[in-house]
């Protein structure tokens, strides 16, 4: 049996009480964890798990709890969740016994070509903080289709009225924090260029101040009509050429210096749009099974290999430098697979029952030392069906393409058993940049999650170019884990290509180092994508530096602020029949928002 399951996990606190969404702009008190029965939530923001908690308690199901908590971040998480971005959803049906994946991945419009982010004066791809704020960087928009999909094939309750809390907070208000401020200040100099993002987001032309009130009226507004219109609003209809018009003549203040170029998506693009249901990845790990996201998400096929490969070895809780070793030994390798062979499927040839074979793993785990790390970056392996004794690594190795951080993820379970785990998102802080005029939300710029620069002549071919109608590779990692056909685990992270290593190393705290999981939460954090350095916060170097130094790792703090972190994890945990712990994150980001339906007293 593994050792999640033999674990003695406290009870945490319940949830505070709260009155009902939209009721009060001033939030909950931000608990980390919540136990108790009926349903569970975690999210970054009390409001968005206030109104979770409150569709759940009304008799909504876990789908509909998830996008009625989404709907409320695209209000109080502006930056990182809109309806003018897409995400991933991994859901557990429990009447079924099943998971499945629903794909809102944004797409490129049909006119975008490989080379569409070079600039022809200089042959190389565009400076990255030129693509991104820039008309070209914006894919359709994915959320509403997700959510039309999602709901659709689980929800109960229709959109409309999943729309209204987030329509009152949006009306009324919500408290600005630390976190709100800091993300506008590092945006300002963007949002100042670009007239209707200035004027929403710098109110008296400048960052709203902590403790003040933030409304979005114009959200409000465009809320409701999507509730009387529908998604095909976006997609066939008045909002769609809205969209369509700001990529293609971004707002721009004529007085801006900030080169802003026009973008490829037209209406047609939006019509032509279809968010997909998917089989999600599966591997068995120390005697559970682990689902995710199959590509055009790399999350669930990089998670599982790495989880495949760390199979091969005892990981024990007494010799935790040791473990972490493999961790991110594994974790070079997995990254090494996901850029040589991870992309959109539609449109590119990814072996994902070899990535996640346990041939295939068996023969990544060999060249693996247990005294000495590797040099990174590693060759990418062969997945090819034929696996044999240990072979020599290659020399072909690709760079690790820039991804942003900015991301949120939110899980919920309801008295049934249910459990949707959701990565939403605009890629940047703040996306694009561009706010369509009156309608209250900002456009994403996943496009820029794209290979950039297309490889040189005779170069290996790179999977994640950008192409027409073609998804950019993401490592969104919404995950859910199962023990005997039933729902055990939960978790996801916003964090660019720190996703993986962020829900990997949760798992692995939790299932083979004897961490229960607020402390697989808490814990510091390493990543290791494949590059020369291990990235890790202060905690974890001042923990685990001198060990794993000793035996070759490079460890520097992760880039950023001072005292940068990595993620901004929510999970869950089933404890027994209907008892629920609910877990976010207590510090990083301001912390998240831990709710129960009935807390254990």
């Amino acid at each position: 049996m593994a050792v999640i399951a033999s674990l003695a996990v406290p009870a945490g606190a319940g949830a505070a009480p709260a009155p009902g969404p939209g009721s009060d702009p001033s939030p909950p008190g931000r608990l980390p964890v919540a136990t108790g029965h009926g349903g569970a939530v975690s999210t970054v923001d009390p409001d968005a798990s206030r109104t979770a908690l409150d569709v759940l308690k009304h008799g909504g199901n876990a789908m509909d709890a998830a996008v009625a908590a989404a709907a409320t971040l695209g209000v109080t998480e502006p930056y990182v969740a809109a309806i003018g971005g897409g995400g991933y959803i991994t859901y557990y049906d429990a009447k079924k016994r099943r998971v499945h994946a629903f794909d809102g991945r944004e797409t490129a419009p049909k006119a975008m070509r490989a080379g569409s982010f070079v600039d022809p004066a200089t042959g190389k791809a565009m400076p990255f903080e030129e693509a991104v704020t820039s008309g070209l960087s914006v894919g359709v928009p994915g959320t509403l289709a997700q959510w039309d999909l999602a709901l659709g094939r689980f929800g109960t309750r229709d959109l409309g009225a999943l729309l209204k809390p987030a329509i009152r907070v949006a009306e009324k208000g919500f408290v600005v924090d630390a976190e709100f401020r800091a993300q506008t200040v590092e945006n300002e100099a963007r949002f100042r260029d670009i007239v209707p993002t200035r004027e929403l987001f710098l109110p008296g032309g400048k960052p709203p101040e902590v403790g003040s009130v933030f409304r979005n009226p114009d959200l409000a507004r465009t809320y409701r009509e999507l509730a009387e219109r529908g998604p095909e609003w976006m997609y066939e209809g008045g909002l769609g050429r809205e969209v369509a018009r700001t990529v293609a003549k971004p707002p721009v203040d004529p007085a801006a210096k900030r080169k802003v170029r026009p973008g490829l998506l037209k209406p047609s693009d939006l019509a032509a749009y279809r968010a997909l249901p998917k089989e999600p990845t599966h591997v068995a790990y120390r005697g559970l099974d682990v689902y995710g996201e199959p590509p055009s998400s790399s999350g669930g096929s990089t998670v599982g290999e790495a989880l495949n490969i760390l199979g091969n070895f005892r990981l024990d809780p007494k010799d935790p430098v040791t473990a972490l070793h493999y961790y991110l030994e594994a974790s070079k390798l997995a990254y090494a697979d996901r850029g040589a062979y991870v992309g959109d499927p539609a449109q590119v040839d990814v072996p994902l029952d070899e990535l996640l074979s346990p041939g295939f793993a068996r023969e990544r785990a060999c060249l693996i030392r247990p005294d000495r790390a590797a040099a990174a970056p590693v060759a990418p392996g062969t997945p090819d069906g034929r696996y044999g004794p240990c072979v020599p690594p290659g020399t072909q190795t690709r760079a690790l393409a820039y991804e942003g951080p900015q991301t949120t993820h939110l899980v919920v379970a309801d008295k049934w058993g249910d459990v949707a785990a959701y990565n939403v998102t605009l890629e940047q802080f703040g996306g694009s940049a561009l706010t369509v005029p009156g309608r209250g939300f900002l456009l994403n710029n996943e496009l820029t999650d794209f290979t950039l620069q297309p490889p040189a002549p005779g170069a290996p071919s790179d999977p994640n170019l950008p192409g027409p109608r073609k998804r950019p590779r993401s490592s969104m990692a919404p995950t859910i884990v199962l023990q005997d056909g039933r729902p055990r685990l939960a978790a996801g992270t916003p964090g660019g290509s720190t996703i993986i290593t962020t829900v990997l190393q949760i798992l692995v705290n939790r299932i083979d180092l004897g961490m229960d999981l607020p402390h697989a939460l808490a814990a510091p954090r390493a990543t290791q994508r494949n590059t020369p350095q291990v990235f890790a916060e202060p905690a974890f170097i001042d923990a685990f530096g001198k060990g794993l130094a000793a035996r070759g790792h490079l460890l520097a703090p992760f880039p950023g602020p001072p005292k940068a972190t990595i993620g901004a994890a929510t999970a869950l945990e089933f404890l027994g029949p209907g008892l629920v712990q609910a877990v976010a994150e207590p510090v990083r980001r301001g912390g998240g928002s831990a709710m129960v339906v009935n807390p254990a007293r």
